[in-house]
């Protein structure tokens, strides 16, 4: 059900680079699809991002150019807080604001100071020193993005658990695909660049690699690189990606170390591009096995079983993907959570009544 009160919201993006981002960064993709929705909605959304940002909500550019483009912008860590602070600064105007996390949540000491609900997102799948931490402030709203990761923020305030979206009008369906796999991720030993390329070796297709180069990939994966079995595309852009994902018989997840969510394997299996992936992570909760790919315990059984995905049927992979992870179902579930958020009583400086008590507690404590 669709909201009929219009909400003010803060959509606090990183900064590393411009929103949407030039080649294929998940979190800065994420953050504005999520914006875009929300105005189309009709929500008054403003942007907190850099000057180089394209979007239909109110832009306030922090900064000009992104760290990742700018060396002098840095450290990275204080761009990140003054584009927060900004958005903190005009907390009047606003029933909600949404930090999306590049890396730790920054906005965790602030959760008490701010004049309005403050909410967080972290894209990664975080440690137990991590959650550790971050139970200074047990009060302080998280979402996760999948259910793997809201089992590894146990203990602190899941207010929801959203998957992200693709939208399908940006990834068109490609009913015939070309003679290759695909690799697209970045070039780390976590993503498992090294077992894709002994699945395409072991099954005798071409591979195709696509993403920035790197020292991983220039020590530890050029070496496999031959422009014949294995060819290097380096990275690509929206168009280029999505001609990649649609051309491909599959595209080979083989991550070593679980990750939170996996925005890639939604953007393939919308192409109706299968999907060969290891359980790990949130994989289960994206892919459906034997429908819109195969989820496999080991190397081997992706080996032996990449012949079947390569077979499911790609407009049923494409269907089921948007049914599942349509732009609108997204957006109906963050309404929802912003206006529970914002229908929450706050108290002088930003925080509940009740963790008002508790830190006047602690201090008489003391």
């Amino acid at each position: 059900m669709r909201m009929t009160r219009q909400l003010r919201i803060a959509q606090v993006g990183p900064v590393a680079t411009s929103i949407p981002p030039p080649g294929s960064s998940s979190v800065e993709l994420f953050t504005s699809s999520l914006t875009e929705g929300l105005v189309a909605r009709g929500h008054r959304v403003t942007l907190f991002a850099t000057g180089t940002s394209r979007t239909s909500a109110d832009l306030h550019a922090t900064l000009a150019r992104g760290y990742g483009e700018d060396p002098s912008a840095w450290p990275w860590e204080l761009c990140e807080l003054l584009n927060l602070s900004a958005a903190l600064e005009r907390a009047s105007e606003f029933d909600v604001i949404h930090y999306q996390a590049i890396s730790w949540p920054i906005s965790l000491p602030l959760t008490r100071l701010a004049a309005v609900p403050l909410v967080q997102t972290v894209h990664h799948a975080p440690s137990r020193d991590e959650i550790a931490l971050w139970s200074h402030y047990p009060e302080a709203p998280f979402v996760a993005i999948s259910h793997a990761q809201a089992a590894l923020l146990a203990g602190l305030n899941v207010v929801a658990t959203i998957h992200h979206s693709v939208d399908p009008e940006a990834f068109t369906f490609s009913s015939t695909p070309r003679d290759y796999l695909l690799y697209l991720g970045r070039f780390t030993e976590g993503k498992g660049v090294l077992q894709a390329i002994e699945v395409a070796r072991r099954t005798g297709l071409p591979l195709i690699l696509a993403a920035a180069e790197n020292d991983y990939y220039r020590t530890t994966v050029a070496p496999h690189v031959d422009g014949i079995r294995v060819t290097y595309a380096g990275e690509v852009g929206h168009a280029a990606k999505v001609a990649l994902l649609g051309g491909a018989r599959a595209l080979l997840y083989p991550v070593q170390t679980g990750e939170p969510f996996g925005l890639v394997l939604t953007e393939a299996m919308a192409c109706g591009t299968p999907v060969a992936a290891l359980d790990r992570g949130a994989v289960h909760e994206i892919v459906e096995d034997g429908i819109t790919g195969g989820v496999f315990s080991s190397l081997d059984q992706m080996v032996e079983g990449l012949a079947g995905v390569i077979a499911l049927d790609r407009a049923t992979v494409r269907a089921r993907t948007v049914a599942r992870f349509g732009v609108e179902k997204m957006i109906d579930a963050y309404e929802e959570l912003y206006a529970q958020l914002a229908a929450g009583k706050r108290g002088p400086g930003g925080h509940s009544p009740d963790i008002q008590r508790q830190a006047l507690a602690s201090r008489t404590e003391l």
